[in-house]
């Protein structure tokens, strides 16, 4: 092997440093929504982004796909790179190239993803023959294989339904089927059980899973549910107002927070055997808007270790916090945060 391809597999797939997004602001100019925002993504990992709504998850994976322009915004700065490419200053005709057989990304809302003019079928196979020249045939026997591979039953039969004859989850899993019908090497998956009952969840968190293990593709999962993480992803990056406030194994971050806000958030997972008498932990207020974030920690006014006078007018930096792990805490060494407690 050489010195050139030992560096090409010891590098990660995806990595992300200091980007900084920006959409335009209501009376001109631009304003920070992401901001300073880094993390890496290795060959096969599972890395989850988590956090409330608001925090820029979503705004991170968009970039990632170079669809920020599409929603109004730019990339202000930082950089993007898949398997050692710089994206930031990808042409368009480069984007649509690399879509399909280098990233692809599962939206929320499936439904509103598949177009109800044509058949499920029919919108497996344009990718296909987009991304990999099929021809016809070839690309409809494409779309039946993969609409197996997602356990759709009587896959042959239901090639020619159209999306409004399937339920949430099997929307879900047809777009899971179109984006991995052309094997990309990452899978961005944005709150894809969102919508969906505990039990059709499961589901598409074990089809993920099974689909890792067939394919070794790498996965992005955006989602504001730890639950759902734990069960699924090795890595977990938390950002709060449009940035990262914790990043580590799953573990550390898990049972060894080291931020308040990843606390809260494990402190608000519903419990197994609660009673009906005991109320779910909360955490007060909600995120900041882009634009109005407070001096010092973003977090403080919601925090309950808050230190006035420092907290919030000191802007902490990432440092470490574990084992494996960094929290952006003025405190991470002064107070003991509940993580995941095993019965």
């Amino acid at each position: 092997m050489t010195a050139r391809q030992q560096e090409a597999d010891a590098r990660p797939l995806l990595e992300i440093r200091d980007l900084t997004v920006e959409f335009p602001a209501p009376v001109g100019g631009w304003t920070p929504v992401v901001q300073r925002v880094s993390f890496t993504l290795g060959q096969g990992e599972s890395v989850a982004l988590v956090g409330e709504s608001g925090s820029g998850k979503t705004v991170t994976s968009l970039a990632v796909m170079g669809l920020t322009g599409v929603t109004g915004g730019r990339v202000a700065a930082g950089s993007v790179s898949f398997d050692g490419r710089e994206l930031t200053s990808l042409p368009e005709r480069e984007w649509r190239a690399l879509r399909g057989p280098g990233m692809g990304m599962i939206f929320q809302q499936p439904i509103r993803s598949l177009n109800p003019a044509y058949t499920v079928g029919d919108q497996i196979a344009e990718s296909v023959r987009r991304h990999l020249g099929l021809n016809r045939r070839a690309a409809r026997a494409r779309a039946i294989e993969m609409l197996d591979l997602v356990q759709i039953p009587r896959a042959a039969e239901r090639v020619d339904d159209y999306p409004h004859a399937f339920s949430g989850g099997m929307c879900q899993r047809v777009m899971i089927a179109m984006v991995m019908a052309c094997n990309p090497r990452l899978l961005i998956a944005d709150e894809p059980t969102t919508a969906l009952d505990v039990t059709v969840q499961e589901r598409i968190l074990r089809l993920l899973r099974d689909l890792q293990e067939q394919t070794g593709v790498s996965l992005l999962f955006v989602s504001h549910d730890l639950a759902v993480v734990a069960e699924l992803c090795q890595k977990v990056t938390v950002m709060y107002a449009g940035e990262v406030v914790e990043q580590g194994t799953a573990a550390d971050v898990f049972f060894r927070p080291g931020h308040p806000y990843t606390s809260g958030l494990l402190a608000a997972i519903p419990k197994p055997g609660l009673g009906t008498g005991r109320r779910l932990a909360t955490i007060p207020g909600s995120i900041p808007a882009p634009g109005l974030w407070p001096e010092g920690c973003r977090f403080h006014l919601r925090c309950p270790h808050r230190e006035p006078g420092r907290c919030d007018s000191v802007r902490p930096d990432l440092v470490p916090a574990g084992p494996s792990a960094q929290a952006r805490c003025l405190r991470v060494s002064e107070i003991d945060l509940q993580g995941v407690t095993v019965a």
